[in-house]
């Protein structure tokens, strides 16, 4: 196979119903293009068909090749590993459940084509999400853009192309809490904003329950700000000057009425029990912050590689990152 101009990378987790329809749609849209281009499916530990779904797509296309996590080890990660692989110029990361529409992705390589280094997709519209989703989406968006010293834009998922140098650049962040979309705006270039309108899932069921969206939150927040380590340290301020204003104006007032007695009990089991509460939420954003320092010192493999299907060189993994990937490598299976 000629070298592939475009790479496609599609996390794949319990995709069953979406991956025949995914595929044929993909390889509609790359087709039109006229591009030598590869869509790279990262199983990442589906507990349904869709790893021999995914076997079957690349014995009948070697266009298609396949990475097979040992386990689950998470959406952002197996993004991670398709960029590890990709052989491409041009890398575009979407899902495969077909919120993202592939039909979208010939327009951002003509943005590519005209010199831009990452062309991100904004969403317009925000087909079959419930009000809440689409509330907590709209919040989270502005107050991370507030909050980080990085400017993320504003509605942009991890629907992308990336330039094989932002790639490569991209390759050496091995942080182990990841949030790609912040470290694609952190790494900088010339970045332009593709508006598109996002569909419903296909099929299935989101990937995304409250439970992930809030941890991908506080990735995201303790992956590029210090706003909650600056909210214990000013809380603690703020706790004090209270604490002094309160002692002065106790000794004023028996100053000036000497028979007055402060009894207060109820007042001060309710301060020492908000004071409390402070300064446990204060332990716990330390703990957040103490723990991901944890997650990096022991510097465990991002992920690890069960198979793959169809590569026919190693992974081309720049020096630094290799030395912190300790992935496994497999040998390439012909289709």
């Amino acid at each position: 196979m000629s070298h592939p101009v475009v790479s496609v990378v599609a996390p794949v987790w319990n995709e069953e119903e979406t991956l025949p329809e995914f595929y044929r749609r993909m390889t509609a849209a790359l087709e039109g293009t006229g591009l030598a281009y590869e869509l790279i499916l990262v199983n990442d530990g589906s507990r349904d068909g869709s790893p021999a779904i995914m076997d079957g797509l690349h014995n009948r296309d070697p266009r298609v090749r396949i990475i097979h996590f040992a386990r689950n080890f998470g959406h952002q990660v197996a993004i991670t590993a398709g960029m590890d692989y990709a052989a491409g110029d041009a890398v575009v990361v979407i899902d495969s459940d077909l919120q993202d529409p592939p039909e979208v992705i010939p327009e951002m390589i003509t943005k590519w084509q005209a010199g831009y280094e990452v062309v991100y997709g904004v969403r317009t519209e925000r087909e079959g999400e419930s009000w809440f989703k689409l509330t907590t989406a709209n919040l989270f968006y502005r107050a991370i853009n507030r909050i980080t010293n990085v400017d993320i834009p504003l509605d942009a998922g991890d629907f992308r192309l990336a330039d094989r140098k932002v790639i490569q650049t991209m390759r050496a962040l091995r942080e182990k809490h990841r949030y790609m979309r912040g470290l694609s705006a952190w790494v900088g270039f010339k970045q332009v904003a593709l508006p598109y309108k996002r569909h419903a899932r296909y099929a299935g069921e989101t990937k995304y329950p409250l439970r992930k969206m809030l941890k991908f939150a506080t990735d995201a927040v303790t992956n590029f700000s210090y706003l909650p380590l600056q909210f214990a340290t000013w809380t603690g301020f703020g706790m004090s000057l209270l604490a002094l204003l309160a002692l002065v104006a106790v000794i004023v007032a028996r100053l000036l009425r000497p028979d007055v007695f402060f009894e207060g009990q109820a007042t001060t089991l309710v301060s020492v029990l908000f004071i409390g509460g402070v300064q446990l939420i204060s332990l716990g954003i330390i703990g957040e912050y103490l723990g991901r320092i944890y997650e990096e010192v022991k510097d465990r493999p991002l992920y690890v590689v069960a198979d793959v299907r169809g590569f026919t060189q190693e992974n081309p993994l720049p020096p630094h990152a290799a030395r912190n990937s300790h992935l496994v490598h497999q040998e390439a299976v012909e289709g």
